[in-house]
């Protein structure tokens, strides 16, 4: 199999996905929320979690490879800015290199501007 191109993923962190993220999450941190503590806090208003922000990296993938991505994908990532809510991120994967059947992609996830929130590399074990 050759490393196949990924298609980038675009999607709006709006408060009631991020909501719905805490629940799931078990993550009750007022900075996620539309709190007095978020509204004070450093970044003046609420910051979407980076798990729900990461999870975009995995839907590009798991887009491209499907199930071999969710059996064998690795991912190795840095935030590098925080996602303030409401916030429109695109998930990017791009070919690094195909070593020994494995696929070695650059990840980024960016804000509208082009600005990286996240960036790393995920890699996957091409199947014949």
């Amino acid at each position: 199999m050759t490393a196949p191109t990924v298609e980038p993923v675009t999607r709006l962190i709006d408060q009631p996905r991020v909501d719905l993220y805490a629940v799931a999450a078990r993550d009750p941190n007022p900075i996620h929320r539309e709190t007095p503590e978020a509204y004070s806090g450093p970044f003046g208003r609420p910051v979407a979690h980076g798990m729900l922000v990461l999870a975009l990296v995995s839907e590009v993938m798991t887009n491209a490879f499907g199930e071999a991505w969710e059996r064998g994908g690795s991912l190795k990532v840095r935030w590098r800015q925080p996602a303030l809510v409401p916030i429109e991120v695109t998930a990017r994967a791009t070919l690094r290199s195909e070593t020994d059947g494995v696929a070695t992609y650059d990840v980024s996830c960016e804000d509208a501007a082009g600005e990286a929130l996240l960036t790393g590399t995920a890699s996957i074990r091409l199947e014949s």
